[in-house]
C-alpha cells in the first residue's frame, strides 16, 4: 500500500501526455518532446517488479488449464471453427451457410493457420481429440504472450503496480477462463488488441501508431471487422498529437505505413479464401455486409435479441468487483483531472483515459445492439482489465495517505490494508468459485463420447445422432474417424449446419470449400434436408430432464430401454431447477449444504442400439439424487 501519492520524474512520454492537457500556444514543447524520442536520454526503464517470464508462465499455467477443463460455451465456435478445421484435416465436417460459396462470410486463412497448428498435433498423438487439445493449448500459448506483453508495457508505461494487478485480473477472471483459448474471430482479435495496445502504450524508441495499427488491422481482417473500433481513441490521441506539434507529415507517413501492412494481410486472405471458395471475395466487407445492410429479414438479430443490460449482467458474472472498479476509473480521472490533482502514474490523467475509453466504447456500442452474444466482449476484455487496474491502484494511492490532515491519513494503517485485503480476496475467490462452477456444471459435452473411442466402436462407420443436444455437441473431434455426427428432428426449427462433401475423385483440392451445399439460407429458415431418420442412428446423444416434459418431437429416448442401451452417462446442471447461487458459483455437493441451495443435475447420456448389443458394454448406471438431470450416449 502506498503511504502518498508519489510524483515521478517526467520523461518523454509523459512530457508529450502533459502537452495534451495545455492549449494549443504549448505545441512548439511538445515537437520538442517528441523529436526526442529517437534519441532518448533518460535511464532505460526498470525491469517489472515480476519478471515477464515469470508472468508468462503464470498465465501459460492457468490458460493450460482453461485448455485441459473449459467447456466449449458457443456453437458457433463448433460448427463455424472446429468443424472446418476437421474438414480440412480429417476430410469430413459439418458445414454452415457462412461457408456456402453463395455467402462466403468466414475466411478460410483463419481455419488454415489452425489447422496447420493441428497437423503439428498429429505428431504426438493420432487422436482426433488430441489434435482439439492441441490446438486450444496453442491458443492458451499465444494468448499467454500477448498478455505478458501487455503486462511489461503498462509496468513500463503507468506503474509497476498496475502491472501486477492487471496481471491478477487477466489470470483470474471466469471471462479470461474461456476467452483465452476459445477458437473464436473474437479471441483472436483481443489477442491482436492486446499487442495494438502495447504499441501504442510505449513511446520509449519513437511513436509506434503503425504497428499498433498493423495489429488492429490483422485482428479486424482474420478476426472480427468491428474490432477495428478499439482503436478510435488511440488514433485519436496520436492524431491530436500530431495536430499540436505541426508535423502532418509525419502522422501521414505512419498512418499509410500502417494501412499497407494491414493490406498486405488483406491481399493474402484475399489470395487463400480464393483458392477455397474458387471465387475472389473479400470476406471482412461480407461480413459488415450480412450485420448491417442486409435488412430486417436477415443479419444478426434473426438469431436472437438480448435486453440493453445483458452484458451489465454478463460482465458481473464474468469480472465480479473488477467490472465495477473499470466502470470506476473514468470518474476518478475526470475528477483529477479537472481538480488538477496529482498524478498517481508516470501518464496524466488524459492520456490514462485514453486507454480505458475503448472499454467504455465498446461497451456503449454492443449494449445498443438487439443481439447480443457473450463473446462479442471478449475483445475488450484488456481494456476492461487496465480500467480496472488502475482504479484500484489510484484508490490505493488515496487511501494510503498518511496526511493527518486528509480524512483517509486519520485510518489506522493495518485497517485500511484489512479492508483493502478483503476486497481483492472476495474478488478472487468469486471468480475461482465461478470458474470451477462453469467447468463442474457443464464440461459433460467433453466426457460423454469418451466410449466411442473403445476398440469395438472406434473403427466402425457410424451415424452419432443429436436431438435436442445439438447445439451441446463440441464437435467431430470427439468422433472416432468413420462416425459422423447426424441430427434428427427436435423443436428447434432454424437452419442447422449440413456436411462438407466428401468427394474426391475428380474434384481436386477440397472440393467441400467451393461446391455449392444445397439447402443453405442466410434466413436461418428450416431445412429438412439436414434430418436424418432416427433408424440411421446407430448412437444417440440424449438428455434427460426431470421438469421437462416430453413431446412428439422430443421423446424421452432414455426411458426407451427396449431399443436403446446406455453407453455413458456424465451430470449437467440443470439450471432451471438450481438456485442463483448455484447456477453462478460452485457450491460443493455435501449433505451440509441445504437442499434449496444445492446444484441439481441433468446427466447427459451415449446410448446404443440393442441390435449391437453385442459390441456394446455392460450397462453402468451413475445413482444420483431424485430429480436430477442425465445427458447420456446410447448405442441400439
Amino acid at each position: 500500500m502506498a503511504s502518498r501519492n508519489q510524483q515521478q520524474a517526467p520523461d518523454s512520454a509523459s512530457n508529450v501526455s502533459e502537452s495534451l492537457e495545455i492549449s494549443s500556444n504549448e505545441s512548439s514543447k511538445a515537437r520538442n518532446v517528441q523529436s526526442t524520442h529517437s534519441k532518448p536520454k533518460q535511464k532505460p526503464p526498470a525491469e517489472p517488479p515480476i519478471q515477464t517470464i515469470t508472468v508468462f508462465y503464470a498465465f501459460l499455467l492457468v490458460n493450460s488449464l482453461a485448455a485441459a477443463f473449459a467447456p466449449v460455451q458457443d456453437c458457433d465456435e463448433v460448427f463455424n471453427y472446429w468443424e472446418p478445421t476437421h474438414y480440412l484435416n480429417r476430410g469430413s465436417g459439418l458445414q454452415t451457410w457462412e461457408y456456402s460459396p453463395e455467402y462466403m462470410i468466414r475466411s478460410w486463412l483463419y481455419i488454415v493457420i489452425h489447422a496447420i497448428l493441428g497437423k503439428f498435433g498429429t505428431i504426438f498423438s493420432s487422436r482426433t481429440t488430441a489434435e482439439f487439445y492441441f490446438i486450444r493449448l496453442a491458443l492458451g500459448a499465444t494468448c499467454a504472450a500477448c498478455e505478458t506483453r501487455l503486462y511489461s508495457a503498462i509496468c513500463k508505461t503507468f506503474n509497476p503496480r498496475v502491472g501486477i494487478i492487471f496481471g491478477i485480473v487477466m489470470a483470474t477472471s471466469p471471462g479470461m477462463f474461456h476467452a483465452s483459448v476459445a477458437y473464436l474471430p473474437s479471441s483472436f482479435s483481443m489477442y491482436t488488441a492486446m499487442l495494438g495496445m502495447a504499441a501504442f502504450m510505449d513511446w520509449r524508441g519513437g511513436l509506434k501508431t503503425a504497428v499498433g495499427m498493423m495489429w488492429f488491422g490483422i485482428g479486424a481482417i482474420l478476426g472480427w471487422p468491428f474490432s477495428a473500433a478499439l482503436i478510435v481513441p488511440l488514433l485519436a490521441e496520436d492524431f491530436a498529437l500530431s495536430l499540436m506539434t505541426g508535423d502532418i507529415s509525419e502522422i501521414v507517413y505512419r498512418y499509410l505505413d500502417g494501412v499497407v501492412r494491414s493490406l498486405l494481410v488483406l491481399a493474402l486472405q484475399v489470395a487463400v479464401d480464393a483458392f477455397f471458395y474458387h471465387k475472389v471475395t473479400v470476406v471482412p466487407w461480407n461480413i459488415v455486409s450480412y450485420n448491417i445492410f442486409n435488412g430486417a429479414s436477415r443479419g444478426p438479430d434473426i438469431f436472437g435479441t438480448e435486453p440493453w443490460e445483458f452484458y451489465i449482467r454478463n460482465l458481473c458474472l464474468n469480472f465480479n468487483v473488477w467490472f465495477f472498479l473499470a466502470l470506476y476509473v473514468g470518474p476518478i480521472l475526470g475528477l483529477q483531472f479537472f481538480l488538477r490533482r496529482p498524478s498517481t502514474t508516470k501518464q496524466s490523467p488524459i492520456r490514462s483515459m485514453v486507454f480505458v475509453a475503448p472499454f467504455y466504447l465498446w461497451l456503449a456500442i454492443f449494449s445498443a445492439q438487439a443481439h447480443k452474444e457473450e463473446r462479442f466482449m471478449y475483445p475488450a476484455y484488456p481494456f476492461l482489465a487496465l480500467s480496472a487496474a488502475l482504479a484500484l491502484h489510484m484508490t490505493l494511492a488515496s487511501i494510503g495517505s498518511s496526511d493527518p490532515a486528509r480524512l483517509m491519513g486519520k485510518i489506522p494503517a493495518k485497517l485500511k490494508l484489512y479492508f483493502v485485503s478483503l476486497c481483492v480476496i472476495l474478488a478472487l475467490d468469486i471468480s475461482v468459485a465461478r470458474t470451477i462452477g462453469i467447468v463442474t456444471a457443464y464440461r459433460a459435452p467433453l466426457q460423454i463420447y469418451a466410449p466411442l473411442h473403445q476398440d469395438q466402436y472406434a473403427h466402425t462407420e457410424a451415424n452419432v445422432c443429436l436431438g435436442k443436444d445439438w447445439y451441446r455437441f463440441p464437435s467431430s473431434y470427439f468422433l472416432p474417424n468413420g462416425m459422423r455426427a447426424k441430427f434428427i428432428k427436435s423443436a428447434f426449427d432454424g437452419l442447422l449446419p449440413g456436411q462438407f462433401t466428401e468427394a474426391k475423385t475428380g474434384f481436386g483440392f477440397f472440393p467441400g470449400t467451393w461446391l455449392i451445399p444445397p439447402g443453405m439460407n442466410d434466413q436461418n429458415i428450416e431445412d429438412p434436408g439436414k434430418h436424418v431418420d432416427i433408424e440411421h442412428c446407430s448412437f444417440l446423444v440424449d438428455s434427460h430432464f426431470p421438469k421437462l416434459l416430453p413431446s412428439t418431437r422430443e421423446p424421452n429416448y432414455i426411458n426407451d430401454k427396449d431399443t436403446w442401451e446406455e453407453m455413458q452417462c456424465s451430470p449437467f446442471l440443470d439450471s432451471s431447477q438450481t438456485n442463483f447461487i448455484g447456477r453462478v458459483l460452485w457450491i460443493p455437493d455435501l449433505e451440509v449444504i441445504p437442499i434449496p441451495y444445492r446444484r441439481r443435475w441433468a446427466i447427459t447420456q451415449d446410448y446404443d442400439k440393442l441390435a449391437e448389443k453385442q459390441r456394446s458394454p455392460n450397462p453402468k448406471w451413475f445413482k444420483l439424487p431424485a430429480g436430477e438431470v442425465k445427458v447420456h450416449v446410447m448405442v441400439k
